[in-house]
């Protein structure tokens, strides 16, 4: 099929497009795919998504009101486009089939219009998207090469199918997608996050293969998204595997999850690793450490601002995208390799970012600085703790809040925290969510756009005591790694020692804003109203859909009662902070 019309005021790029191409596993199950390429006879780099999400699905169609707020708060992603191909977390072929590449968007196993049981992250989906990668090198059309792009599960498979290494795979983009199934996504400190039981509902069922009649049209093609056939609820069922039964069935790490994890060791593959810093609660860790962890010896970070969805789709971020994939696919000698290993958009408070560049991460001139926790007038010091002293409060409950004086100068906090505390309980386990705040001199706290939430902390961190064991081999002192192997429950009264992880952040706190850390009992609530999105269940109250609400993970017997904070000479308490100075000072 040529296209060729015009749009009222775009006009249509130019392509060739085959609709519903099949691709068969190696068990006979046929896959479906949809090919953009350019008119011209050739061979073109291969750009590749491969993901759950129904490629007949406009953007529009599944996401409205994250469409209505790309479109007003990032108006050139709707720009040079007719818009008519834009999909969910995938490029739009028409940015860049003009440009030389062709765009292939294939239905995972179970999804739109590929039969099949949904079995996500698994082995079974993994290798599917392997072989879909050799069909694309070895078509008449393909130069050999083929890279991946897309946002999310578009990216977290990306980390995965690297480690199988296909030989047409020739670079990989990893656009805001997590890396560590258990630690990234389903368990935050050992603590289970119940996005993942809302995700499937919201997004997956919604298209999955079979829905046929019961879901929507392709505005292009007319056809059903989810296939041409209308299954009975029951046979839905089931062709996908029952999701949040199983996280629940496996509240531990282990080989569940590892077969849905990246193997950093058989990452060789060169990759481009793009971050949110408002991606507290999925993303933000996987592209820190696929960064820091892959094998590869080529392989960029790239860290921005904004919403989840929309910077993907940016012109900065397709400049950026089309530039390592020309040096990678098409072998184009355009000074990629002297790119900086590390990109780094710096964030002010009013939505401010100021481009950066630098050569490692964490940064190299990092000043770590310890905030220490004092009971006294609840103040974080640079000072230690001279006597002891203890704090409680409720264990479900709000918690405590710690400040720091008001900063005497411009003070950026660029890297990964973590902090130590010193915990007992009423009963045999504690729930420790960790806040990293900044208020302003009069005492109004400075959020961001998060990557969903549009109201969001500076950092968070979490961990569940019991959880506590640390994996001495893979620990830094910025970076407390836990195991989560086995559960070691506690006395109650006891007091015991807490090593907290707290993902990475960037923030320039102005001079006389205050650093405040919140010790609480549950997820962090922003004061104002919440805000809405189409696409997700919950409301947005600071942290977005990526809440820790599951009664079966959290019974009050267990994870109610008190918590006590535990400070002095011998109990030194404290928020570890990448304090980094102008490279010039």
């Amino acid at each position: 099929m040529n296209v060729s019309t015009s749009s009222e005021s775009v006009k249509e790029a130019e392509m060739h497009i085959e609709w519903d191409v099949p691709i068969e596993m190696d068990d006979g199950v046929v896959l479906r795919a949809d090919v953009f390429r350019p008119v011209q006879p050739g061979r073109y780099p291969v750009l590749m998504s491969y993901g759950p999400y129904g490629k007949g699905l406009h953007f529009e169609d599944g996401y409205k009101t994250a469409w209505d707020i790309m479109a007003r708060d990032y108006p050139d992603t709707v720009r040079n486009t007719s818009n008519k191909y834009q999909n969910w977390e995938v490029v739009d072929p028409e940015k860049w089939v003009p440009h030389g590449y062709a765009i292939v968007r294939v239905d995972s196993r179970g999804a739109g219009r590929s039969p099949g049981v949904i079995d996500h992250h698994s082995v079974r989906e993994t290798k599917d998207f392997a072989a879909c990668i050799e069909w694309a090198g070895s078509q008449p059309w393909s130069n050999g090469k083929v890279g991946l792009a897309g946002i999310s599960y578009y990216a977290t498979n990306q980390w995965r199918v690297a480690g199988l290494k296909p030989k047409h795979l020739a670079a990989i983009c990893v656009w805001e997608g997590y890396a560590d199934r258990y630690r990234d996504a389903t368990h935050h400190g050992g603590i289970v996050c119940t996005f993942q039981k809302h995700w499937q509902d919201m997004q997956v069922k919604t298209v999955q293969h079979g829905v046929g009649e019961r879901g929507k049209r392709s505005r292009v093609t007319g056809e059903l998204v989810c296939g041409p056939e209308t299954l009975p609820e029951e046979e839905l069922i089931k062709n996908r595997k029952p999701l949040w039964d199983e996280i629940l069935a496996h509240p531990l790490d282990g080989p569940y999850y590892w077969e849905r994890s990246a193997q950093w060791d058989k990452v060789e593959v060169p990759v481009l690793s793009c971050g949110n810093w408002g991606g507290n609660g999925l993303h933000l860790r996987g592209n820190i450490e696929g960064f820091m962890r892959a094998a590869s010896k080529q392989k960029w970070l790239e860290m921005h601002g904004g919403t989840h969805w929309a910077v993907f789709y940016t012109d900065y971020a397709n400049d950026l995208q089309r530039r390592f994939f020309d040096y990678f696919l098409k072998g184009e000698k355009n000074g990629w390799d002297q790119q900086p290993r590390v990109q780094l958009n710096i964030r002010h408070p009013g939505e401010k970012f100021v481009l950066r560049h630098e050569n490692e991460w964490p940064i190299a001139r990092t000043r770590w600085t310890k905030l220490f926790l004092d009971p006294v007038g609840r103040a974080l010091t640079e000072e230690p703790a001279k006597r002891e002293g203890k704090l409680g409060f409720e264990a479900l409950g709000e918690g405590l809040t710690f400040w720091s004086e008001p900063m005497p100068a411009d003070t950026e906090v660029t890297g990964p925290l973590a902090a130590k505390l010193f915990v007992s309980s009423s009963t045999s386990d504690a729930d420790i969510f960790l806040v990293v705040r900044v208020f302003d001199p009069f005492g109004n706290e400075v959020t961001f756009q998060g990557a969903l939430d549009p109201h969001t902390p500076i950092a968070q961190g979490w961990l569940r005591a019991s959880h506590r064991k640390l994996d001495e081999k893979l620990s830094l002192p910025y970076r407390p790694y836990h195991t989560h192997d086995e559960k070691q429950p506690l006395t109650p009264g006891e007091v015991y020692e807490l090593d907290i992880e707290i993902w990475p952040t960037c923030i320039v706190i102005p001079k006389g804003y205050r650093l405040a850390l919140s010790v609480r009992g549950k997820d962090y609530e922003y004061g104002g109203p919440p805000e809405h999105l189409s696409n997700m269940k919950n409301p947005m109250r600071g942290c977005g859909p990526f809440l820790h609400d599951e009664p079966l993970d959290r019974p009050p017997e267990i994870y109610g009662g008190t918590t006590t904070l535990h400070f002095g000479p011998e109990r030194q308490a404290y928020l570890l902070l990448p304090i980094v100075p102008p490279k010039d000072a």
